[in-house]
């Protein structure tokens, strides 16, 4: 399964834009939440910016989910803090 993350904000400004994922295997994240806990370990960065301590609101497909939200093919997940500048 290919899913697009992209980042906002503060979040952002730690990782960049955003990255296209390819989540295979049978311990490959099938909700947003699992999907937000497999990004951390994918450097200290990624932990840092996307920690559950952070308070992070999500968004599947350009509308706010919660984290128990199924991913599909090609899906487009958001990460950004609760409280964004314009």
């Amino acid at each position: 399964m290919k899913v697009q993350v992209r980042y906002f904000a503060s979040v952002r400004e730690k990782l960049g834009a955003g990255e296209a994922v390819t989540l295979e295997g049978s311990e490959a994240p099938r909700t947003v939440g699992q999907l937000q806990q497999w990004l951390t370990g994918l450097s200290p960065v990624h932990e840092a910016a996307l920690a559950e301590s952070r308070g992070l609101r999500t968004a599947l497909d350009q509308a706010l989910c919660m984290a128990d939200e199924a991913l599909h093919d090609g899906a487009e997940v958001a990460f950004f803090p609760p409280v964004t500048g314009g």
